[in-house]
């Protein structure tokens, strides 16, 4: 029997990839997110917090329910700062320094902008990299952000890792048998 798998060049990968998608992503708020939910945007987020408190009774509830560093500060300012810390820390990921707190910032400061983006923010895609992020927390050490740590990854991490793609691959069959008549009659 073997040494146990290590994983290393594995999650060196998933890392740098992920913080790609994540600067991709951030990159692509900064641009387009005042107009679509800026104080003058067409869904402005400032009117969709204070509808969001009301329906939950009050502010801390509704920041209980949908959790958002918006919550705290909605102005246009803010929010092109949170994208621009978010392309600022995807950069760190992609160039090799991850470690769980720059993993964990990225996913925070994501799922604020989805949480807030009403209908710009609300697709599969959305929550598919929440949830990679989510899981690439645990990917890294909880300090050291060297791209080769010397721990092993958890392989609860890996098995949850592998259960997101399996996902992914039956959801994306699924859809396509669902969807075309050609896929569905398999000709």
């Amino acid at each position: 029997m073997g040494p146990p798998h290590t994983y290393w060049l594995t999650r060196f990968l998933v890392l740098r990839l992920l913080g790609l998608v994540y600067f991709v992503a951030f990159l692509s708020l900064a641009h387009q997110v005042l107009p679509l939910i800026g104080a003058d945007g067409l869904l402005p987020a400032a009117p969709f917090l204070d509808r969001l408190a009301t329906h939950f009774g009050s502010r801390r509830d509704a920041f209980l329910e949908l959790p958002s560093l918006f919550w705290f500060d909605v102005s246009d300012r803010f929010i092109v700062a949170m994208a621009d810390v978010g392309i600022v820390l995807s950069l760190l990921v992609l160039l090799g320094w991850a470690n769980a707190i720059v993993m964990a910032l990225l996913w925070a400061l994501y799922l604020s902008f989805v949480h807030i983006g009403q209908d710009w923010y609300g697709y599969g895609w959305e929550i598919q990299l929440l949830e990679t992020g989510f899981l690439a927390i645990f990917l890294c050490p909880l300090l050291d952000p060297r791209p080769f740590p010397g721990r092993p990854v958890p392989t609860p991490v890996v098995w949850l890792l592998r259960w997101l793609v399996f996902r992914i691959m039956l959801g994306a069959g699924l859809i396509k048998l669902r969807g075309d008549p050609c896929w569905r009659d398999f000709t």
